[in-house]
């Protein structure tokens, strides 16, 4: 753990340069994400999976928020993957999939020259490592894999596992929690596993299963599924987009979900900016801890 408490020393002085930094590295994740019209929130999860295991392991306060933050900078390198192939609306063949397999190199460089790009190197670069040596981008095996990106890899495919896809509808908690049983030592770290399963077997991952903020489901789109994202500061009225299709719906009062308009805009639909007071919320979270 010394060796992350001197990575994260910066942090100690909760300067407002340091809170910039870390909130212009979300903002950029954001925006990758949001190429990829069915993985709305998918960031966030991963995030919250993330803390809740580093918190189950007993990682101190610092680690813990290192983890949580590489969670949500994982998927960085998809900014290099071609829209045909991040929005293809089936399954991928072996030559689009080995483009995916370039996305944590890209993600290295992507982050090479930002002040903070240690905070979240493992995580965007290892995250898809295994333990069986099977994964990639440098088929490491076990412990050469580090903590961060062996917690990240279990989340990550845990969020994959119970999204839905359009080829596909999200899988019961309970089924992609015997899937990951089953890989225990081969796809997934054998320790850290277990102390998912034990989460997700108590419950504890249920409330963030399909939402893309604390409290905030995605909203389904007639035509998709449950791509479209919410923002937290929204309000009954306002316009929102299926990242996917381009539909157009109104945001009900009260719980009454989304209302078709039945029009269609991809410029609006392609436009939407970063969510600004999640990522706030995310800057403040994890400053304090590492205060």
């Amino acid at each position: 753990m010394q060796w992350s408490r001197i990575l994260l020393a910066p942090w100690r002085t909760n300067s407002e340069p340091q809170r910039q930094l870390l909130a212009s590295l979300l903002q950029l994740a954001w925006v990758v994400e949001a190429r990829d019209p069915y993985t709305g929130g998918h960031l966030w999860r991963v995030a919250q999976f993330a803390r809740l295991l580093a918190l189950a392991a007993g990682l101190p306060e610092a680690e813990v928020a290192r983890v949580a933050l590489g969670g949500f900078l994982h998927d960085l390198g998809k900014i290099a993957i071609p829209d045909a192939i991040l929005g293809k609306k089936d399954r991928l063949n072996d030559e689009e999939y080995a483009v995916i397999r370039t996305h944590p190199e890209s993600g290295l460089r992507l982050l090479g020259a930002h002040p903070l790009a240690q905070l979240a190197r493992d995580a965007v670069l290892l995250h898809h490592e295994t333990p069986d040596g099977n994964g990639y981008p440098y088929g490491l095996r076990a412990e050469a894999i580090p903590l961060v990106a062996r917690i990240v890899g279990i989340c990550d495919a845990f969020d994959a596992m119970t999204s839905t896809r359009p080829y596909r509808t999200g899988m019961p908690i309970a089924k992609a929690l015997s899937i990951i049983r089953l890989e225990l030592g081969r796809q997934f770290d054998a320790e850290m596993g277990e102390l998912f399963l034990t989460l997700g077997e108590g419950d504890a991952l249920a409330h963030i299963v399909g939402h893309s903020d604390e409290g905030i489901p995605l909203e389904r789109c007639l035509s998709c599924g449950p791509t479209i994202v919410r923002p937290r500061e929204a309000h009954a009225g306002d316009a929102l987009y299926c990242p996917a299709c381009h539909s157009e719906y109104t945001l009900a009062a009260g719980a009454g979900g989304v209302l078709p308009s039945g029009r269609q805009d991809k410029a609006r639909a392609l436009s939407i900016a970063p969510d600004a007071a999640l990522i706030e919320r995310l800057v403040e979270q994890h400053r304090a801890a590492l205060a």
